[in-house]
């Protein structure tokens, strides 16, 4: 049976599986070796390919598709802050000898979101995962928009306090800074925001509450601007449901007062989307290979 390659990049665990239209027929989750530096990550991408691309139970991979962090054309990573990498070719992650495109992991996902889960019905969406860092995709009119050169998105590094906290992409104040999972859970000494939310000492009700007055505030922002219809919430952070988006909607609202906030809710696809959408990038390698 053909199938397809997809792997989603995170900051903290590459999801892989083999893929068939819309259908997960194998999945692996691995951790990426962000600590040990570019090379690293790109030499586990390249092992976990081989692995999902070798002979499984009668299904025959035709393509891979690869979603990751940061700045990506379909042919180059061209720079990731979380993983320090700079103009790395599509053909660095992988040995072997199938169709490979490179995607957004943000953007791919939103294209699943668009396929297959909440935002089938609606064309004017923001999706925001919020994990590891934090992004977002766009769809105008039932398309995603990529902007002028593919980059649109990059939500995580829009200011929201000016001369706030350092952020690892140079700039200070970002919105990543204060509300991605790992900044959460870095900024309690915890090893995850799932433990923050556990917590209700002072120290981690305040840095939840101001998680979620810099989402709302970059949200406001965006709404504005763009008048999304509705945001999804993915990534990590969506596991905490309504103790997430619950205040989030009442802090939009405060922050839209001559207009009605958009729809807020959590990603029906979950931590499946990414994969997905890694897996509609494969489906465009097989097009351009044709």
């Amino acid at each position: 049976m053909e199938c397809v390659v997809a792997v989603d990049v995170g900051g903290t665990f590459m999801k892989g599986g083999l893929v068939r239209d819309g259908a997960i027929l194998y999945a692996e989750r691995r951790p990426t070796p962000r600590a040990e530096g570019p090379a690293a990550v790109i030499a586990a991408i390249s092992a976990f390919v081989a692995d999902l691309a070798a002979p499984r139970g009668g299904l025959r991979p035709t393509a891979v598709g690869l979603a990751v962090p940061g700045l990506v054309t379909p042919t180059h990573a061209v720079f990731s802050a979380a993983f320090g990498w700079r103009d790395v070719p599509a053909a660095a992650f992988t040995d072997v000898s199938l169709p490979v495109v490179l995607g957004h992991d943000v953007r791919s996902a939103g294209a699943a979101e668009l396929a297959y889960g909440a935002a089938r019905a609606e064309p004017n969406v923001l999706y925001l995962p919020i994990g590891t860092g934090i992004a977002a995709a766009l769809a105008l009119d039932g398309a995603l928009y990529g902007g002028a050169a593919g980059w649109a998105g990059q939500i995580g590094h829009v200011p929201v306090h000016p001369d706030g906290l350092p952020c690892p992409c140079g700039q200070r104040g970002c919105l990543a800074a204060y509300a991605s999972a790992s900044s959460i859970a870095a900024r309690c000494g915890e090893s995850s925001a799932e433990a923050v939310l556990s917590r209700t000492d002072e120290v981690a009700r305040r840095v939840w509450d101001e998680a979620v007055e810099a989402l709302a505030l970059a949200l406001a922002t965006a709404t504005l601007l763009l008048d999304p219809a509705l945001v999804v919430i993915g990534g990590g952070l969506a596991q905490a449901g309504e103790a997430l988006v619950g205040p989030l909607r009442t802090r939009l609202a405060a922050r839209l007062a001559f207009r009605r906030p958009p729809r807020v809710q959590v990603s029906a696809l979950g931590p499946q989307a990414g994969l997905l959408g890694a897996a509609l990038l494969a489906a465009t390698a097989l097009d351009t290979s044709a």
